[in-house]
């Protein structure tokens, strides 16, 4: 055998990540939002792209006929082109109900409901220019009025002064009594509970404008730790409150605003706009009721390449350079349109897929989400998994039964009663949100129960698996719900008061 230096030839096959596959790739995982910026930015670039109108050439399904029908989803897949390789709330808010289907959105379609901006209020004036003005109308002397901007200062953005009056005194080389006066005044400012230092201090100026800062509410401010830990007979005794008067009182209590600066300075919350929109179809040839899916073209706008502008630069181009730089800028114009084109193509072809293996969901509710992994699409539509898994990101579809998330239809499966037969765990978890809303606040479920009801039903499911969905969905133990509903604020009282109040008195935290 020799041994030493030699030239060998072989060939081998790879897959090299050049720029516009890389760019291909991103682009495919982009939400709606961040293809916009994104193709805000090549337009201001490139000279040869240009804005069109959004429905120029929109890519959807109107030909494609409804969802449910074999053959045109075989037409529909066989279409498409090849897949791209491998890619704090306010806490009075927790009191509202949170039952519902998880991660829909309870709007309806374009035509059926109200745009969601219409629910956006117009943005407030600041906090700082209230503070402002207010401190303008309520002091003349000059100390005075120094010692209160000084105090505006110290403001957060929950309206909370988180400072010192001796620290404030020394700054100013004023009396500490000066500083505790003006700070009193500025806590006449609406709306009350601004420049508290603390929640129980917030809460109790509410209260005082109310004229219900009686004793015992003055013991249940003090005792906010005990509302945290549900401790609800030791509150009676420090408030020297019965049954019904701590339950009145702990529903005043959910009324109040613990974070009043948050009514100013705030960002409007940008509703989510869907990426695709479903509505029901029938198939004109057979009757059959099915699905029309298409994209929504409102969302993004239309990119064209400036082919007339092309000719006119490179007849003008004189220079080697000149000429190489508009190809290049002509080359990435095209394929960013044709990385758009494959783009939508996709999102489509595996939203159709989605739909129709999940038909009896829109039809029939949760109950009848079907167990699905992204294997599970990416064999059906001769996609890779990273693909899939790239294109249901952050890409929402709008449908009779409100905005979903495409991830939202992906759940793992408990096993049924019957052999073969799998269940959602999604449709599990709003089987037990059901039967907790529908027991009996004295006689709340156990987890044992639910485990034996949900056999009954046909689930094999284990008691920790169902503590691990009540958890998750913020909903007390029996314990906590029977303690609760003694006082009538079982299905009124969502698990997540004890924690948001201990949250909001954090938040705040001590002056410092």
């Amino acid at each position: 055998m020799r041994i030493g230096p030699s030239l060998l030839l072989a060939s081998r096959q790879t897959l090299a990540m050049t720029p516009q596959l890389q760019q291909a790739i991103k682009l495919l995982q982009f939400s709606h939002l961040e293809l916009a910026a994104f193709i805000q930015q090549e337009l201001e670039k490139n000279p040869l792209l240009q804005e069109g109108a959004p429905d120029d050439g929109a890519a959807s399904e109107k030909e494609a006929g409804p969802v449910d029908t074999p053959h045109d989803t075989a037409e529909a897949l066989a279409a498409a082109a090849p897949a791209l390789a491998d890619v704090d709330e306010r806490w009075t808010r927790e009191f509202a109900d949170r039952g519902g289907d998880g991660a829909a959105s309870r709007g309806a379609l374009r035509e059926d409901a109200p745009d969601a901006l219409d629910f956006v209020a117009e943005r407030q004036r600041s906090l700082a220019a209230h503070v402002l003005g207010q401190i303008d109308l309520l002091f003349t002397d000059a100390t005075d009025r120094h010692v209160a901007l000084k105090l505006a200062e110290g403001l957060d953005e929950a309206g909370y002064c988180r400072v010192e009056a001796a620290a404030i005194a020394l700054a100013l080389d004023v009396e500490p009594e000066t500083v505790e006066r003006v700070w009193a005044r500025l806590r006449q400012i609406e709306p009350a509970g601004l420049f508290a230092r603390t929640v129980a201090e917030c809460l109790g100026a509410q209260l005082a404008e109310r004229n219900r800062l009686d004793p015992a509410m003055k013991s249940l401010l003090d005792n906010l730790d005990l509302v945290a830990a549900g401790e609800l007979a030791q509150l009676r005794r420090r408030c020297a409150v019965d049954d019904e008067d701590l339950r009145d009182m702990l529903a005043e209590l959910r009324t109040l605003d613990p974070r009043p600066g948050q009514a100013f300075d705030f960002e409007p919350i940008q509703p989510v706009a869907p990426d695709l929109f479903l509505t029901p179809a029938k198939d004109p040839e057979t009757g059959e009721e099915g699905w029309h899916i298409e994209l929504n073209t409102d969302a993004l706008p239309k990119v064209l390449v400036d082919r007339k502008y092309h000719a006119t630069l490179m007849k003008g181009a004189r220079v080697k350079s000149d000429r190489d730089f508009v190809a290049e800028r002509f080359q990435s114009a095209n394929w960013l349109v044709k990385t758009l084109e494959q783009r939508a193509v996709t999102i489509l072809k595996v939203a159709r897929e989605i739909v129709r293996q999940q038909d009896g969901f829109f039809r029939h509710g949760v109950s009848a989400l079907k167990p699905l992994v992204l294997r599970d699409i990416a064999v059906a539509t001769e996609l890779h998994e990273s693909t899939v898994s790239r294109v249901t990101s952050n890409k929402y579809i709008a449908t009779p039964r409100g905005i979903f998330e495409l991830k939202y239809f992906f759940t793992s499966a408990l096993p049924a009663r019957t052999p073969g037969v799998v269940i959602s765990s999604e449709a599990v978890r709003s089987r037990i949100r059901h039967l907790v809303g529908g027991e009996n606040a004295a006689q709340p479920l156990s987890d044992d129960r639910i485990v034996d009801l949900l056999k009954g039903e046909g689930v094999e499911i284990a008691r920790r698996t169902v503590a691990k969905y009540r958890e998750a969905m913020r909903i007390p133990s029996s314990a906590e719900r029977r303690r609760l509903g003694r006082l009538g604020l079982g299905r009124a009282l969502p698990p997540s008061l004890p924690s948001a109040v201990v949250a909001a008195e954090a938040m705040a935290g001590p002056a410092d």
